[in-house]
């Protein structure tokens, strides 16, 4: 028999302002014994040397991490010339050098090439299995990591300023899967000179930002009531999605696993737009989210119920 997961069933979402020199596994496990919480989890990874937003989801929240992971990201990069880092960031060993510094006319003329669906090849220190087996591992025992470019899509990408020669500072905004640090290693060599990452700050994560993240030690210096007090709706992540309303009865349907017609549910809703077959849809019972569902032939069929 499995056991009972210990701590308080919540389910909701916090957006944290991430300190620099910390996991975001510490973070969510810390957070998680503030609240007692049985089950936490993130949504994205930021690295020790990062700052800024980590979402990090309780309970029934956990089953929406994937459309935060998936959902554009916002990033503040300071990019210094001259060094080429074996991590692509501040932490790694100097393997390269050069003596070349680009202007701010030079960078502007570049930055459209890396606008859009390009093909970037990950850090070698990064999470990317080769062969069954995390690249960083292979690369802290020195061993040859080769990995593919793949695609990736940079939605904006601007220089906001250049407090010196050595430095220049992006605002990016990106969708899933693209590294920072290979950003501002290729934009480098693009300039004709060598780079890495010096500050990265996590600005947004999908509907997460800024201005509702609370700062991690505050959040710690709380008492865990203020804390729950701030706890975001399980449906926060969702806000891309359609949401349809239901009845009690379809609601009930549809959280014991069964389907409901799509026709009474979009009369009743006033869809504007046609729907789209196969789409996934947050269905709702008044403020409160039943089932992520897909709609599958006439039909609004269940994907992940949500026990609230």
């Amino acid at each position: 028999m499995a056991r009972r997961r210990r701590g308080k069933s919540i389910n909701g979402w916090l957006a944290v302002d991430k300190p620099l020199e910390i996991t975001s596994s510490t973070v969510v496990n810390q957070v998680r014994r503030l609240l007692d919480a049985n089950k936490a989890g993130h949504g994205g990874t930021l690295d020790p040397l990062a700052s800024g937003v980590l979402p990090i989801a309780f309970g029934e929240a956990t089953k929406t991490v994937a459309y935060v992971m998936d959902g554009s990201k916002s990033y503040r990069v300071t990019l210094k010339f001259g060094e080429a880092r074996s991590t692509d960031d501040a932490e790694g060993e100097v393997i390269e050098t050069s003596d070349h510094r680009p202007t701010e006319d030079e960078i502007k003329a570049v930055l459209g090439e890396f606008i859009g669906e390009i093909q970037q090849v990950p850090p070698k220190f990064s999470a990317i299995k080769v062969n069954g087996k995390r690249a960083y591992d292979l690369a802290r025992r020195d061993e040859d990591v080769v990995l593919q470019p793949r695609p990736i899509l940079i939605k904006d990408l601007r220089l906001v300023d250049m407090p010196d020669r050595d430095h220049a500072v992006f605002d990016v905004v990106s969708g899933k899967g693209a590294y920072m640090r290979s950003l501002a290693r290729d934009i480098a060599l693009r300039l004709g000179t060598v780079g890495y990452i010096a500050a990265l700050r996590r600005t947004s994560a999908g509907p997460f930002s800024e201005g509702n993240a609370i700062p991690l030690q505050e959040l710690l210096d709380m008492d865990p009531d203020e804390v729950m007090k701030k706890l975001l709706p399980v449906e926060t992540a969702l806000d891309d999605i359609p949401a349809l309303a239901l009845t009690e009865v379809e609601a009930q349907r549809l959280s014991s696993g069964q389907p409901v017609g799509l026709l009474p549910v979009a009369k009743r809703n006033a869809l504007e737009n046609p729907v789209v077959q196969d789409e996934i849809v947050c269905t709702m019972l008044h403020d409160r989210a039943v089932a992520l569902a897909e709609i599958t032939g006439g039909e609004i069929r269940p994907v992940r119920v949500f026990n609230l």
